[in-house]
């Protein structure tokens, strides 16, 4: 049996996307967040469909309809949720001889941080509702999230220790053996592993996804930061030398695109939020680029044009999603090609 994990850059059936409640962290800012999840769905039904689990499916369709989203695209399904962030309580879809297995990991919280009961369940009801088409689901018995992993679709995983190597996730598993597992449910055949990087502001402890992407052709995109004065200059310099240092499957240096630094966003209380340009969205045939109304957005954009000539780059203000603490990839995960088939 051959196993492969696609490249978020391979065609996709759809799209899963969060979406904010009364019973989520969102509740006291709902008004302010909604229009940037309308908007998230709105981009992305241009180009695919979006797949939200929501507990109040009536509520969410009447949203959407009202702020003019064409509804053809959109498919909500009645499921509790906890929160939104559907990168790490999505599953992780892998393909088996070619037909689709969807990995539905466990999901904790980022090691416990956060109540994640129902979250948890979402990829297994999301299923049983058919969302996911004649999919296999399996339970792989370990604690992982979508937003910890990169893969190039041939066998190169790039993930940080940070996250994968935290004491609340796998405890029983020192790097070898959790490697192994990797291997063995993702098909992959090498795991980079960064052992730099941080944002201020983060709770999935350095999820790959805000720091590092691998994009078409041995390129990774990757967040820089060019002020020595900023807290985490000597992090993402170490973390940019360990890019540099890597190595693709046939002994080539990566084609490096590094990514603006964005100017400070704080939250009321003072405390620094994870403002990254790192967490953008591949779609087919586009990409979404999250950007916070800084001088940096522009740089940022054309920088991802630049890894991804082919596609459409498509800016989504993500402002009052780092608020939350996440952006525009965090509340997405993307399902392959075949799974809805």
């Amino acid at each position: 049996m051959q196993r492969r994990l696609p490249a978020e850059w391979e065609r996709q059936d759809a799209v899963l996307l969060g979406w904010p409640h009364a019973g989520t962290d969102w509740a006291d800012t709902l008004d302010l967040v909604l229009p940037v999840f309308i908007g998230i769905a709105r981009e992305i039904s241009r180009f695919e469909p979006v797949i939200i689990p929501a507990p109040d499916p009536a509520s969410v369709r009447s949203q959407l309809a009202e702020a003019g989203v064409c509804m053809d695209r959109i498919c909500v399904y009645g499921v509790p949720t906890n929160d939104t962030w559907a990168r790490d309580f999505g599953p992780i879809t892998v393909l088996q001889d070619g037909a689709p297995v969807l990995l539905d990991f466990g999901f904790n919280g980022w090691g416990l941080k956060f109540r994640a009961c129902d979250d948890n369940q979402i990829t297994a009801r999301l299923q049983q509702a058919g969302a996911f088409g004649n999919a296999v689901r399996e339970v792989p018995g370990l604690v992982l999230e979508g937003g910890s992993l990169e893969s190039d679709g041939a066998g190169t995983l790039l993930t940080t220790s940070a996250c994968l190597l935290e004491a609340n996730r796998n405890p029983q598993l020192n790097r070898a053996e959790l490697e192994q597992r990797l291997r063995q449910h993702l098909g992959v055949d090498r795991v980079l592993w960064l052992e730099h990087g941080y944002l201020a502001g983060d709770d999935t402890d350095s999820h790959v996804d805000t720091l590092a992407r691998l994009a078409p052709n041995d390129a990774i995109v990757y967040q820089s930061c060019d002020d020595p004065q900023d807290e985490h200059y000597a992090e993402l310099a170490a973390m940019a030398a360990e890019l540099a240092a890597l190595r693709t499957a046939d002994g080539h240096p990566f084609v490096r695109f590094p990514l603006p630094w964005p100017e400070p966003c704080y939250a009321e209380d003072g405390h620094r939020l994870p403002a990254t340009y790192a967490n953008f969205l591949v779609l087919n045939d586009a990409v979404l680029v999250p950007v916070y109304g800084l001088p940096q957005d522009e740089a940022a954009l054309a920088v991802i044009h630049r890894a991804f000539p082919d596609r459409a780059v498509v800016a989504v203000p993500c402002r009052q999603l780092i608020e939350q603490h996440g952006s525009l990839h965090c509340v997405t995960m993307q399902i392959p090609q075949g799974v809805r088939a």
